[in-house]
């Protein structure tokens, strides 16, 4: 059996690459500070209720609860937050962690239960609306945040509250006499048990996370049944015809063969999943996880790393439909994706799916902060008309630029935890060996059967250059560096201390073996050229369309660069592709492209008519674009990735 591949210690990583760097350092610098204040309610029009509804829960606040039901997940999320930034050194946030935990242990109920809304507004129902009371998904939360504080600062306070309300949840649902047979509208706390259990070794957890997940899809279906009741009392007017599909209750978990309903449910399911599947050696649960990974990076998902078709319930809709400008693309949701890839490939041993991986975080998930790390993203669209994009339409949800806070502010925290935990994508450990996943520069310090190891990468790749990976090793016992090699590199050329080597590639990774104590400095070098890329002719929505990616970033096209109706333009298929310097005041140190095109200037119809003959003229133009994660950062205006191709 292969040996289990784990999450190295974060506290032994840092992130120096000039891109991931920047957003990393705008968490503690930008992100936390401006949530904090949010959460207190002390930010203007994006004030929300969150720190306050936990005092008024707690006895020492008077008033009534105010925002959405699961708001209590701001707080935790920004917590987890915290937790990793203190594992990089910034603990300036520490004090005012350790203040909200005791605000929120004293909201905290006598049995362990644990959420504002319900002990606020409604404690007689309680456990009697899974279906849209995001209880669990709450719970969930609190868990995850409270295994990341513990693991980053040793204080067990919240891990307490996490594992007092845990035990309730236990005690509460399963197949036992007196149990609820049931399970949450919105999934989050399977993952969340499975990561408790790893701390605490406490067996209950695990079989609590693997019985949501094998009750899910049960005949007659626990969600629908809560609907239906004539008592029900109704929290989202728009879930009144429930579709089971869209919580992806409609079906066992294991017999599930397509990507459905809400993206962000989906992807955190899918990620309870896999890890129980790797736990429990489960082979059914792990050909189910296959095969829905292959349905939704196949068939359902964006060029961009973007999931969720349909801005109506955020949610999958049919194999590829990937609308541009009316899709949803949630940050959450390409976050989940990241989440369930990790998994996939710690489980498998394969680096293939970190390709995905690194495709959601390189585009959706980095287009979703501001580099100045002070506005946010809900909404990912692959192409932006401003004017259209109006209040009471069909498309209200889709803005044209990035807003400072959300009412449903899921976002904004979850990106802020997962830049500033970035190191448990780019390395994983296993008994002797130590996985470089994602090639961004960075550090880690790891001690593998006694021997204590340093690497060190760097990453030219973008710009010509090559990839260097300085390895120290102090011990006797030999290791194994295995470095995944991107699909986006071409004719790679390793080397070993100057001399060129040819490794073994296993499963993606290639094999770099350190066979003795010293410093070896490894190289990876090859081409990365600009890739015009087309789509399956069965996604209408870019038939006859191309787009331009680099390494494994996806680039658009910007009305700053390219003028107003970037609808007009025109690119050839093969057409020549000039890199260019990087935009100033765009962080990393990107190449932007120039690519020659036209324009389309005329139709033959002219400005007092709606419709005529067509008669087309066209101009030749310099197209320019720039990296998809960074667009939005400058003057506001249209945005396309896919452009048409030129007309004959």
């Amino acid at each position: 059996m292969a040996s289990k591949i784990t999450i190295p210690d974060l506290k032994k990583i840092r992130v120096t690459d000039p891109l991931f760097s920047h957003y990393a350092g705008m968490v503690a610098k930008k992100m936390i500070p401006v949530q904090w204040e949010i959460l207190n309610g002390k930010q203007g029009q994006s004030r929300c209720f969150c720190i306050d509804n936990f005092r008024i829960a707690g006895g020492t606040l008077q008033g009534e609860h105010r925002g959405v039901v699961f708001g209590d997940t701001d707080a935790y999320k920004w917590l987890e937050a915290v937790a990793y930034c203190a594992n990089n050194g910034e603990t300036e946030y520490i004090p005012q962690a350790d203040e909200l935990i005791e605000i929120i242990g004293q909201a905290q109920q006598p049995d362990g239960y644990l959420n504002t809304y319900f002990t606020v507004c409604h404690p007689e129902l309680r456990w009697k609306n899974l279906t849209e009371g995001h209880e669990l998904y709450s719970a969930g939360h609190l868990i995850e945040a409270a295994v990341a504080y513990y693991n980053a600062t040793g204080k067990r306070r919240l891990l307490d509250i996490a594992a007092k309300f845990a035990d309730l949840i236990c005690k509460t649902f399963g197949d036992g006499e007196g149990q609820l047979p049931g399970y949450p509208g919105h999934q989050e706390i399977e993952l969340a048990l499975v990561k408790l259990w790893r701390v605490t070794g406490e067996e209950r957890y695990l079989k609590t996370a693997r019985f949501f997940i094998d009750c899910r899809g049960r005949t007659p279906n626990y969600l629908l049944r809560e609907m239906n009741d004539p008592n029900h009392k109704v929290i989202f007017p728009e879930l009144r015809n429930y579709d089971p599909s869209y919580s992806q209750s409609h079906v066992r978990p294991v017999e599930q063969k397509t990507m459905e309903g809400h993206a962000v449910r989906a992807m955190y399911q899918c990620s309870a999943m896999a890890d129980l599947a790797d736990i429990q050696q489960d082979e059914a649960l792990r050909s189910a996880c296959q095969t829905l990974w292959d349905n939704v990076t196949k068939r359902r998902m964006y060029i961009t790393g973007g999931i969720g078709s349909s801005g109506l319930l955020e949610r999958f809709t049919v194999d590829y439909d990937l609308p541009n400008d009316r899709m949803y693309c949630e940050s959450c949701a390409s976050i989940g994706l990241m989440m369930f890839g990790q998994r996939m490939a710690a489980m498998l041993h394969d680096a293939s799916y970190y390709e995905t991986v690194e495709r959601a975080l390189c585009n959706t998930v980095l287009g979703g902060v501001s580099a100045a790390g002070d506005r946010y993203f809900y909404v990912n669209p692959l192409e932006v008309w401003p004017a259209n994009c109006k209040d009471h339409t069909s498309i209200e949800y889709l803005k044209p630029v990035r807003q400072p806070w959300f009412e449903v502010a899921c976002c904004p925290a979850n990106i802020a935890r997962t830049l500033a935990s970035l190191g448990q994508y780019i390395y994983a450990v296993d008994e002797r060996s130590i996985y470089v996943n994602l090639l961004i520069g960075s550090t880690i310090e790891t001690t593998l059967r006694d021997t204590d190891v340093r690497i060190e990468q760097r990453s030219g790749l973008m710009h010509g250059g090559a990839l260097e990976l300085d390895v120290r090793s102090s011990g006797t016992h030999p290791i194994v560096v295995r470095l995944r090699l991107p699909k986006w590199i071409e004719a790679p050329v390793f080397r070993l201390n100057g001399e060129e080597i040819q490794p073994a590639v296993e499963n993606g990774y290639a094999v770099l073996a350190v066979n003795c104590a010293g410093e070896h400095h490894f190289t990876l070098s090859g081409s990365v050229p600009v890739h015009r890329c087309a789509a399956n002719l069965q996604v209408r929505a870019d038939v006859g369309r191309v787009a331009l990616q680099k390494g494994p970033f996806v680039y658009c096209f910007e009305q700053q660069d390219n003028g107003e109706n970037l609808a007009a333009l025109r690119m050839a298929p093969d057409a020549a592709v000039e890199e260019k310097a990087p935009a100033e005041g765009l962080p990393g140190n990107l190449p932007e492209l120039d690519v020659n095109g036209c324009r389309i200037v005329s139709t033959g119809v002219d400005d007092a008519e709606l419709y005529a003959d067509c008669v087309l003229r066209t101009e030749p133009c310099t197209l320019h674009a720039v990296p998809y994660g960074l667009w939005g950062n400058r003057t506001p205006g249209e945005m396309r990735v896919w452009v048409d191709t030129t007309i004959s």
